[in-house]
């Protein structure tokens, strides 16, 4: 069994310079940091070939594309992996709607364990790449661009942002 840890955020200015048409007519700033509460993704082969996943709710499907919980789905699509395996989130505290940035920490904590079960290991820019790849929130670039690097770095984060497109942080 694989269990990946993965630390929340707490953004101290600049909630709201991540909303593209803010950042589109000049530039976003956002500071933040790590904090002492976790999201756990735990990965362990199954005894048959169905796929199961527990968050908020349970899947059991038998295919990656009927897999409903699209963090998952793509994380699995760009690792590799087709069945055979059982995957759970939990976190230290309730994620849904705290601004901690629980959806972030995922799209970190997921792919890294998906490797990690599959014998390994990911650089932390290549597992920035990949999570930037698996959570894709519309309008919401630079939001997520600030989560995925400081959840790797685990430190405080300036991030400044002067370009309408998602390619990546401007500074640190």
């Amino acid at each position: 069994m694989i269990i990946s840890k993965t630390p929340l955020r707490v953004s101290f200015a600049g909630g709201g310079t991540d909303i593209a048409d803010y950042y589109r007519t000049g530039y976003g700033a956002v500071v933040s940091s790590a904090i002492r509460k976790y999201v756990y993704v735990t990965v362990n082969k199954r005894f048959d070939d169905d796929i199961r996943i527990s968050y908020a709710k349970t899947e059991i499907v038998d295919s990656v594309d009927k897999i409903e919980h699209g963090l998952v789905r793509e994380a699995l699509r760009k690792v590799g992996i087709r069945n055979g395996i059982e995957i759970t989130t939990i976190a230290d505290i309730p994620s849904r709607g705290t601004g901690l940035g629980s959806s972030s920490a995922i799209a970190v904590g997921l792919p890294n364990a998906l490797y990690a079960f599959k014998g390994f290991r990911v650089s932390p820019k290549k597992l920035a790449q990949l999570a930037k790849i698996c959570h894709v929130v519309p309008n919401q670039c630079m939001q997520q661009i600030e989560d995925i690097h400081l959840l790797i770095e685990h430190m405080l984060s300036l991030i400044l942002r002067d370009s309408p497109d998602c390619a990546g942080p401007k500074g640190r």
